[in-house]
């Protein structure tokens, strides 16, 4: 089986590949009578889209998107909406080599075990490219909860890490690296074009955080709201680890140290800290939900690498054509774009058991 839908309540199918003629996504579950037009989505794709620094891929998509069904009279029917995009830009002639031998890192030899056949141009169904679509469901799912905030940012590349006491919100959209540390960014400037340069690519960690989640969203056991947020996150081309609150480093916690003390506040409790990340027995405590997202290197690079064709023959690779340096850039509105799907589908589960 092939898997291309997410959400239970709220769930959207992605389709296309990364050189064909479109690709896009169908929403289905979105509450009827919500305002909803092409100008609500397509700021969320203009951020994630390709060609916008030297720090990215070069590829030139417009990435404008068309909603073709589900919207009548500006607001949501009730039915499923259907979003496309089109591809413009692409260069299929870069990919012979990929034809014949696997790209190490990359889903070539995977995609062959499975299927005994692939789309080896950008990688098909496997490239990054196939995330625009997500970020366009994303931004429908942001009409369904106007009550939460939702802000990614680039926390650290090739293991540089930003000071998180000098986080400036508006620096964020002020950089090509969505940073908050203007010292950083800075920083950042020569660690990718280093890489770029020699044919080579950097990782990076993404963190996120979403303010303005109820208490109560999410559900114990098989639907908990972190399980789900792993699990869209972990989807994500490119992405090798996820942690809700302080993760891994909880483990080197005591139990007093790793508590969230609560005391008397207005109207529910007041916390005195959030190493949970906002969930508690995978449901929300109505603290900020925050997560970190980390992003391998981009496998796709100029520099030659020990591989073999098709036919089990060892040779080495080199790969053409416009890649990011460092693919956790652009990885930033997607990553706020999945957890906006995530929490678009809890808060119509919660309120489908709750009221």
């Amino acid at each position: 089986m092939s898997f291309n839908s997410f959400g239970r309540l709220f769930r959207f199918t992605t389709w296309g590949e990364s050189h064909g003629p479109a690709l896009g996504a169908v929403v289905d579950g979105c509450p009827p009578g919500i305002a909803l037009s092409e100008e609500d989505i397509q700021p969320w794709l203009d951020k994630r889209r390709p060609g916008t620094s030297r720090f990215t891929t070069q590829r030139r998509e417009p990435d404008q998107v068309r909603i073709l069904s589900g919207v009548f009279e500006g607001r949501t029917t009730g039915t499923p909406i259907s979003l496309m995009i089109e591809n413009v830009d692409q260069r299929s002639k870069d990919y012979g080599n990929v034809a014949l031998a696997y790209r190490p890192g990359h889903a070539d030899y995977a995609y062959d075990a499975k299927y005994g056949f692939r789309d080896y141009r950008g990688g098909g169904r496997s490239s990054a490219r196939e995330t625009a679509a997500r970020v366009a469901a994303g931004a429908v799912a942001r009409v369904v909860i106007p009550e939460v905030r939702i802000r990614a940012w680039v926390e650290s590349i090739g293991g540089d890490r930003i000071d998180y006491e000098a986080f400036d919100d508006a620096q964020i959209d002020a950089n090509p690296f969505f940073c908050p540390d203007a010292a950083a960014a800075e920083r950042w400037e020569a660690i990718v074009d280093g890489a770029r340069k020699s044919g080579s690519s950097v990782g990076a960690v993404v963190a996120c955080e979403a303010t303005g989640v109820p208490a109560g969203w999410g559900a114990p056991l098989y639907a908990k709201l972190d399980s789900e947020l792993a699990s869209a996150c972990m989807s994500i081309n490119a992405v090798k680890g996820f942690e809700i609150g302080d993760g891994f480093a909880a483990a080197a916690l005591t139990g007093e140290q790793n508590a969230d003390p609560m005391r008397a506040g207005n109207g529910g409790p007041r916390f005195l800290a959030n190493h949970a990340g906002g969930i508690a027995g995978g449901i929300a405590t109505g603290q900020p939900v925050t997560m970190r997202v980390a992003f391998k290197p981009t496998s796709s690079i100029l520099t030659p690498v020990d591989t073999i064709t098709r036919t089990g023959e060892e040779t080495q690779i080199a790969t053409k054509g416009r890649h990011d340096p460092c693919v956790g850039i652009r990885g930033v509105p997607v990553v706020e774009a999945m957890v906006a799907l995530v929490l678009a589908d809890q808060a119509l589960l919660h309120r489908g058991q709750c009221g």
